[in-house]
């Protein structure tokens, strides 16, 4: 499975993820579907102004991580 979703999340709304405070950031697809992730897997794409961009995620059918990749930024 594949999605596409936009996220635009400042440096210190991301910090609470990055530290392990809250685990998951909510995101929805470009058809509207809410999709949970692990912050964790947004750490590649953080920098001093937060995590923005186009992102492409795609999971196994029982919902495994097998890529997150930004293919724009904002």
């Amino acid at each position: 499975m594949i999605f596409y979703f936009s996220l635009n999340v400042n440096f210190q709304e991301f910090e609470r993820y990055y530290q392990g405070h809250v685990t998951k950031v909510e995101v929805h697809d470009q058809n509207g579907k809410t999709l949970w992730i692990n912050g964790r897997h947004f750490r590649p794409f953080l920098t001093r102004s937060g995590i923005k961009g186009q992102f492409k995620i795609e999971l196994t059918s029982t919902g495994e991580l097998l890529s997150l990749t930004q293919i724009s930024p904002i």
